[in-house]
């Protein structure tokens, strides 16, 4: 997924240099005021994220351990994960598979779908990646060791959990269908230094495997929204390319709600190059508008895009902040309740 950001920056290279100039064209100011524009219609109130609770499903799935599939934790976390779905009062599915590594290992994966309102036509895909990476292959410091993953893939999950006991326990549902789906093997791509000759699509396992097999014949969302990486402190999300060339609308709408309810710190206008993230292959196979909340590293004197923890033993529960899953959690939730 991430490491290859380069190849699908060069394919989106064209329509990725209009964002860049239109970002240079506007000042972060003037595109916030775009923000207020005149929209007469009356929000409708979404229930309060809680972020105590939010960070307290993270911390429970680091206290798992590395969720990496073919291991006790990983199974141990995805039980847990569906247990949670049940007990508030989601319609779980679950698509066990398997799929070959890059090195040849043969992977034994879970994609865990909860819907709520299930029979409405109107849907909305909400989505994060419950695995964490086999190897801290960023880290100087064992670098064969797996992370402990609390911001890449554990804050998205528990962002996702507690939108899940907010609208099993809201006396208002949303209006429409919520479906939250955790993909597995999001993160067991080939390292940039395996020896290996380079193969494509040894990312997102999951969200590959999904898009060729919906857990509901011809499933149909308007739109989806992919959570990774959102969980740490000061956290800047920045207009990701993929997501603007498939989905601007969508980018438009939760960047404006964010910024609507005070968290401008976080939902930034600013474009960032095109990932190979699990919305890459829900928007491109599956046909679904996906967007990607991820986490955008502005100041970065290395040119590392998503920060100092990633891919390091640096992404544990130490860095993971309360306000960063409660602007995400938040706005997500307001998107829902106003579809």
């Amino acid at each position: 997924m991430k490491n290859k950001m380069k190849l699908l920056f060069l394919l989106l290279s064209g329509s990725l240099a209009m964002y860049s100039c239109d970002s240079a064209e506007k000042s972060a100011e003037q595109q916030e005021a775009q923000v207020e524009e005149t929209d007469t219609t009356p929000a409708v109130k979404a229930p309060d994220f809680n972020a105590d609770s939010a960070y307290q499903f993270v911390a429970k799935q680091v206290a798992f351990g590395p969720r990496v599939p073919n291991t006790p934790p990983h199974q141990a976390t995805g039980d847990w994960i569906i247990s949670k779905l049940k007990e508030n009062g989601a319609d779980v599915k679950v698509q066990s598979f398997q799929m070959r590594a890059y090195d040849g290992t043969m992977l034994n994966l879970r994609n865990i779908i909860a819907s709520y309102n299930p029979d409405a036509a109107n849907r909305v895909m909400l989505a994060a990646h419950w695995d964490t990476r086999p190897y801290a292959d960023k880290d100087a410091k064992d670098p064969k060791k797996p992370i402990d993953g609390a911001n890449d893939g554990g804050s998205g999950v528990g962002i996702l959990l507690e939108i899940a006991r907010t609208i099993n326990q809201a006396q208002q549902k949303p209006d429409i269908g919520v479906d939250l789906i955790f993909f597995d093997g999001e993160d067991y791509g080939q390292p940039d230094n395996s020896g290996l000759p380079y193969k494509d699509d040894t990312w997102c396992l999951g969200s590959q495997y999904w898009s060729k097999n919906m857990h509901t014949p011809n499933y149909k969302a308007q739109f989806g929204i992919l959570l990774d990486m959102v969980g740490a402190a000061n956290a800047k999300y920045a207009r990701e390319g993929t997501s603007m060339e498939y989905a601007k609308d969508v980018v438009d709408k939760v960047w404006k709600a964010g910024n609507k309810l005070g968290y401008s710190d976080y939902f930034k206008y600013i474009n960032s190059p095109g990932i190979i993230d699990d919305h890459h292959y829900v928007n491109t196979i599956a046909g679904i508008r996906m967007i990607d909340i991820i986490e955008y590293n502005l100041n970065s004197a290395d040119g590392d895009y998503f920060g100092p923890y990633h891919h390091r033993h640096a992404d544990s529960m130490s860095i993971i902040s309360k306000n960063s899953l409660k602007a995400v959690g938040q706005t997500v939730l307001h998107v829902v309740y106003n579809e």
